[in-house]
């Protein structure tokens, strides 16, 4: 089997698709202007500007809720992968992923926001909303929502238990049947339980493990200040093919940290649209702009964070395209979560590898329920209230935890190719989705800084920008008073 799935991402992780992911972050970075460096303090004060209300969530739980999926076992094993194939070039490319992923990621995020929907009393959005709506391609959209289920239903959540079986049996001990059963149960009480428990669960859960996590991270770093300066030069002059042992890599690096980076952070991926569509805000950029952030918090932070701890204390491998290794600072370990264990463990031992398997099991977990609920979206915009819905949402539940089993126990190897095949096939539809029918997110921008340079609050009438079919807001428009800029 994984002789197939290596084949199947042969094609989709294909380096017309790295290329692709730069390529539209260059774009539309250029086309809104560098929002993503202009707007910096607007996604901190929007951060936590808004209440939830009885159909939607507050800013905040939108941005928890979309860190809950990125923040993953991307940011601890997908680093680690990326510098041993990639070299420590690979976090440069990363990081470059994610400055041009953050206005890709405004975009997709604000047209989730401009064409979603109220079903069964709940907001909801994401790409299939507005490939139909915006592009009136139901075809389409049923092909991404179909891809969606399969990705983030059946083959992401594997290579997240995975992860946290890898992490707690290194640090703990624990076999992987054990705590197959243990996130079984944990996982069940919290998708059973609806979006709003799963909002309630990622704001508390997400910033703790995060800032934990980085805390560590900068613990270690001040121990070792003296060779962060050579760390730094050793990431960019591999990256730009100036270092004399892993420069001839660049090739591997871009596409590693490409690859890892459009997994970890998910710009373009089409996964943060479905929570940034279930805030209730006042203006669709709002969220887009809030939604830029979490792509700096992932990688910026979080990454950065694994990659200091991993480089600066030289517990890692560089595979050797042309065979054996480059760099070989932990002899017959295998790439992922163990370098990431092994780093901290140098620096505190007996506690290092116990930290870092607690750190996964919160990371990967929340990223499992991310997952169903990007998973629940779809099957509702497929089903939109129909007989049946409550059976399908059911049979996605078992499907989730099944995987969720299958995954911990199976080989890494297999759980990662089955997830970067989700990843890779979702990435595709979005993309090109994004490209066409990018005119309303930059509409939308456009609108919301006109309006705060005349220092009103932000509101939106698609009608008055000649955005059609945006029926949410259509109908909040028309029920609200006259617009003060009429």
């Amino acid at each position: 089997m994984q002789d197939w799935v290596n084949t199947i991402n042969g094609f989709v992780w294909s380096p017309a698709l790295i290329y692709l992911c730069l390529g539209v972050g260059v774009y539309f970075s250029i086309r809104t202007r560098f929002m993503q460096v202009r707007h910096v303090r607007e996604m901190i004060r929007l951060m936590f500007d808004g209440k939830a209300s009885d159909e939607g969530v507050s800013s905040f739980q939108a941005l928890t809720m979309t860190l809950s999926g990125r923040v993953g076992i991307g940011n601890i094993a997908g680093v680690a992968t990326a510098i041993a194939f990639g070299g420590p070039g690979a976090v440069f490319w990363m990081w470059m992923m994610a400055f041009l992923g953050a206005s890709t990621s405004y975009v997709e995020c604000t047209l989730g926001q401009i064409y979603k929907e109220r079903v069964n009393g709940q907001l909801r959005g994401g790409p299939a909303y507005y490939i139909e709506r915006g592009l009136g391609m139901r075809w389409y959209a049923i092909a991404f929502a179909l891809a969606t289920i399969l990705g983030c239903g059946v083959l992401l959540p594997g290579m997240q238990a995975n992860g946290i079986a890898s992490g707690l049996a290194n640090g703990f001990g624990i076999p992987a049947e054990t705590t197959a059963l243990g996130v079984v149960i944990a996982l069940g009480l919290i998708v059973f339980g609806g979006v709003k428990r799963i909002a309630r669960f990622a704001e508390i859960i997400v910033p703790f493990m995060a800032l934990g996590y980085i805390l560590m991270a900068c613990v270690i770093i001040a121990l070792n200040l003296s060779l962060l300066p050579e760390v730094l030069r050793l990431i960019v002059s591999s990256a730009l093919s100036f270092d004399a042992g892993f420069g001839a890599m660049i090739g591997m690096a871009i596409m590693w940290g490409v690859k890892r980076g459009v997994y970890s952070n998910e710009a373009g991926q089409g996964s943060g649209p479905h929570a940034a569509a279930a805030a209730d805000v006042s203006h669709p950029a709002k969220q887009g702009i809030v939604q830029a952030f979490a792509v700096y918090v992932d990688t910026l932070f979080v990454c950065s964070a694994t990659a200091f701890m991993i480089l600066i204390t030289g517990k890692f491998n560089v595979v050797n395209p042309a065979g054996g290794f480059l760099f070989s600072g932990l002899p017959g370990v295998e790439a992922g979560t163990s370098y990431t264990q092994s780093a901290v463990e140098s620096i505190f031992p007996g506690f290092g590898a116990m930290f870092v398997g607690v750190a996964l099991l919160f990371f990967a977990f929340t990223t499992i329920i991310a997952y169903y609920y990007v998973a629940e979206t779809n099957v509702a915009y497929l089903l939109r209230g129909r007989a049946g819905s409550d059976v399908a949402l059911f049979l996605l539940k078992f499907a989730l935890l099944a995987t969720t089993v299958y995954g911990a126990v199976r080989t890494s190897d297999l759980a990662w190719g089955l997830g970067d095949i989700g990843v890779g096939l979702m990435a595709w539809l979005n993309i090109i989705a994004i490209l066409l029918l990018q005119k309303p997110a930059l509409k939308a921008l456009d609108d919301y800084e006109a309006q705060q340079a005349k220092g009103l609050e932000p509101e939106f009438d698609p009608q008055a920008l000649g955005i059609s079919n945006a029926d949410y807001w259509t109908s909040r428009s028309n029920a609200s008073e006259p617009d003060v800029r009429k």
